[in-house]
């Protein structure tokens, strides 16, 4: 029996697992939309292309699936590409599916036409354009199986309109083997003996974990690891939850506004063991200051990611859950001698440089949002999902709340999205409807997507948003205190909204504190309240995030206050 292109991406969908959809109908994919309310996936109908990527993008997070989203051709396409640019530097692996133009009109400058796989070819892992219905079914077998495999990412697949009405014999491949993709999962056993003698070898060793290892779920294997070396570990932002915040070996976040005790640590360790991370930016600072003393292994499925940042004396391709077990069972026969006594110094050192420096804040009239975060883990207990905008917010919540597992923090890492926060917060929500889901934004970047707070009245997601309402654009602010003379240009949010109206405005609760005072109770009302709920703190405006690393310098120059 025939079916039409919708059918059969329909029928795709539903093999392929998918359960929810993010997304909002047009012109080019209403024959999609019409077969799709005749199946059982749940559609969440967004109020921007935007914000369906990234709810699909925090979805994927919360679940553990390849996140979907639908839109139309033209702007419906064009406006899914900050959501797919940020996934793609973050290994999120979703599948976007967008609608094109008839076949026979492409090239012709039709209505609502744009080369949306051209546009999309730097910041997606692949993509397609699909030529014909037949093809199809395969083209999206593909899609979720190198959307999740390997170093996942996002996928885009273009439907033209007259393939989604075309009628073809629904046969897709059961085992999808591409010749030319082939990732590596099994590490060289011979570099992992290298790893072990290294680790046997080192006085001051520290693991710097990232976001690859939550997102191959090897955080048991990184804990196990650890604890059975007693090596310290740091991570990046996108790593925070994959080591448990209240083990001792904890050293916090590293990079430009990681702990004093973590940046120093890379200066005088001896061995780093980096897993699963890009060695971005934002953690090395300048590059050939960066963990100078040390020898380096980089254990990544992504081969293009090892030696493309810091030199690195073994290198390890293969998926961090795998590596980490072959590791675990390796050391478990070796003869490591007395760790106590060799590790005593090194965490001697460790101990030092924390009573140094610990993240701290005086608090005095004005409501600081470090407060907020503390009392907001102290009110959940640490349970809850915590999405972030992009900002101070952003950098407050990885350092005030303390991450115990994958999952629990979701944010815009590589791409650093102002209004990311709700439609994430959204999506997680959809994926974890029985947690409590917490976005933390800043005045500025909660209104980039705040029409999406209709979305969650809709649907009757109850996310909780704390905004840290300090009359700026935070972040830019600080570097224009520090570095720019004060010169605050087009920094001032001279206008905002008032964000108690505006979540009434939307059907929603609104609270408000002024003083520190009034902060635990707003978050307990807040949390407590029926569905989605907007909490405002007026809180102190020139406040800065430490400690901070200048750009281009080592990261052991921090400034601290």
């Amino acid at each position: 029996m025939k079916l039409t292109g919708a059918q059969i991406l329909m029928k795709v969908l539903k093999e392929e697992g998918v359960d929810t959809i993010f997304g909002y109908p047009g012109g080019a994919v209403i024959d999609l939309y019409d077969e799709l309310v005749k199946t059982d996936i749940r559609h969440i109908l967004v109020r921007h292309e935007q914000g369906a990527v990234h709810a699909a993008d925090a979805y994927s997070r919360a679940s553990g699936k390849v996140g979907t989203c639908l839109v139309t051709s033209g702007p419906g396409a064009t406006n899914t590409v900050t959501g797919i640019a940020s996934a793609y530097m973050d290994s999120i692996p979703i599948v976007v599916i967008t609608g094109q133009v008839p076949s026979h009109l492409i090239g012709n400058d039709a209505f609502q036409e744009v080369d949306i796989v051209g546009i999309t070819r730097p910041c997606t892992k692949h993509n397609y354009l699909v030529q014909s219905a037949d093809e199809l079914a395969r083209v999206v077998r593909e899609a979720f199986y190198i959307a999740r495999s390997g170093r996942p990412g996002p996928v885009l697949v273009d439907i033209p309109k007259d393939v989604m009405n075309n009628l073809a014999t629904y046969k897709v491949p059961k085992n999808i083997r591409l010749r030319s993709y082939n990732p590596t999962y099994n590490p060289n056993m011979k570099q992992l003996h290298k790893v072990i003698e290294m680790v046997k070898m080192a006085r001051r060793p520290m693991i710097f974990a990232g976001g690859g290892v939550i997102l191959s779920g090897a955080h048991r294997e990184l804990t196990a690891f650890a604890r059975k070396a007693r090596i310290p570990v740091t991570t990046s932002l996108m790593g925070l939850g994959a080591f448990p915040a209240s083990d001792p070996l904890w050293l916090g976040m590293i990079g430009m506004h990681g702990t004093y005790r973590s940046n120093m640590s890379t200066a005088a360790c001896d061995l780093m063991i980096g897993i699963g991370v890009r060695f971005d930016d934002r953690v090395t600072g300048k590059t050939d200051t960066f963990a100078a003393q040390a020898k380096i292994i980089h254990i990544d499925i992504d081969p293009t990611s090892i030696r493309k940042n810091v030199p690195v004396s073994i290198p390890v391709v293969g998926d961090c859950k795998t590596t980490l077990t072959h590791l675990n069972e390796l050391l478990a026969d070796a003869d490591l001698g007395n760790l106590d006594e060799k590790r005593s110094g090194w965490l001697h050192q460790i101990e030092g440089w924390k009573n140094k420096a610990r993240l701290a804040y005086d608090q005095n009239g004005a409501i600081k949002p470090q407060f907020v975060l503390e009392k907001l883990y102290e009110l959940t207990r640490g349970k809850a999902i915590i999405t972030t905008e992009v900002g101070q917010n952003q950098m407050w919540t990885a350092q005030y709340y303390h991450i115990e597992e994958p999952g629990q923090f979701i944010t815009s890492g590589g791409l650093g999205v102002m209004g990311f926060g709700l439609p994430a917060a959204i999506g997680a929500q959809v994926a974890k409807p029985d947690d409590l889901v917490v976005c933390v934004a800043g005045d500025g970047s909660i209104q980039m997507n705040i029409q999406e707070m209709a979305t969650a009245m809709q649907y009757n997601l109850p996310v909780k948003i704390v905004i840290l309402n300090n009359g700026y654009l935070g972040m830019v602010r600080q570097w224009q205190e520090l570095f720019y003379e004060k010169r605050y240009a087009c920094t001032q949010m001279d206008h905002a909204p008032d964000f108690v109206k505006l979540a009434e405005a939307f059907g929603a609760r609104g609270f408000r504190a002024t003083k520190p005072a009034e902060v635990a109770q707003v978050i307990s009302e807040g949390l407590s309240a029926e569905g989605p709920v907007i909490m405002e703190f007026v809180v102190e405006k020139e406040e800065c995030v430490y400690p901070m690393v200048p750009a281009g310098a080592p990261i052991t120059e921090m400034l601290l206050v």
